[in-house]
C-alpha cells in the first residue's frame, strides 16, 4: 500500500477477549497468513476464553473500536502446560497475530506489540519477555528484532522448529 494511503493516526487498544469473540477468532484461525505462522495449534477457544487464570491474559486488539488482532501474554513459569519447560520466574511470553491479511504491514502489529510489552513490564519484577516464532518465519524475526528482541536459540516446541527471542527490561527501557 502506498505510504500516502496509510492512516495518519490510529488508536490501537487492547481489551480482554470474551466468549463473544469466539466466532471472529475461529474465522481468523482459518486465514492462510495465521495458519502459516502457527500451522498446528488448536487454541481450544470454546474452553479457554471463559477460563480466567492468573498466569494469562487473552486480549483483543482493536483499531478505533474494531477488532483487528489478538495478543496473549503468559507467565511461562506458571503456565499449566509448561510449554516453555523449566524456566525462571518473573518472565512473560507473548503470542500475537493480525486477524485479516488486509491489516498486515500497516504498523498495527508494532503498535500492538508496544502495548503488550508495556503491559508485560508494568510489574517491576518482570525481567524479560520471550517469543517463539517459527524458524521459517523470517519476516517475524525482522519484526521482533526491530522492536529490540535478540535471538537466543533455535528450539523445538510441539514438533515445530522455532527461534526463541528475548527482550530484556533494561534494553526496552533504554530504547
Amino acid at each position: 500500500m502506498p505510504q500516502s494511503s496509510r492512516p495518519t493516526s490510529s488508536n490501537i487498544t487492547l481489551r480482554h477477549a470474551t466468549i463473544d469473540d469466539l466466532p471472529l477468532l475461529l474465522h481468523w484461525d482459518r486465514q492462510p497468513h495465521v495458519i502459516a505462522c502457527d500451522p498446528d495449534d488448536d487454541w481450544e477457544w470454546e474452553k479457554e476464553l471463559p477460563m480466567k487464570v492468573s498466569w494469562r491474559e487473552q486480549l483483543m486488539a482493536e483499531l478505533d473500536g474494531e477488532p483487528i488482532g489478538f495478543v496473549q501474554i503468559i507467565d511461562p513459569c506458571e503456565e499449566e502446560t509448561h510449554y516453555w519447560g523449566e524456566i525462571d520466574p518473573n518472565l512473560r511470553a507473548i503470542d500475537i497475530w493480525i486477524g485479516e491479511a488486509y491489516n498486515l504491514n500497516k504498523g498495527y502489529g508494532t503498535q500492538m506489540m508496544k502495548l503488550a510489552i508495556a503491559r508485560c513490564f508494568t510489574p517491576p519484577e518482570v525481567k524479560k519477555i520471550l517469543i517463539d516464532p517459527l524458524a521459517s518465519n523470517t519476516s517475524a524475526h525482522r519484526f521482533y528484532k526491530r522492536l529490540g528482541f535478540t535471538f537466543v536459540e533455535k528450539r523445538s516446541f510441539d514438533e515445530a522448529e522455532c527461534f526463541v527471542f528475548e527482550l530484556l527490561r533494561s534494553n526496552w527501557l533504554s530504547r
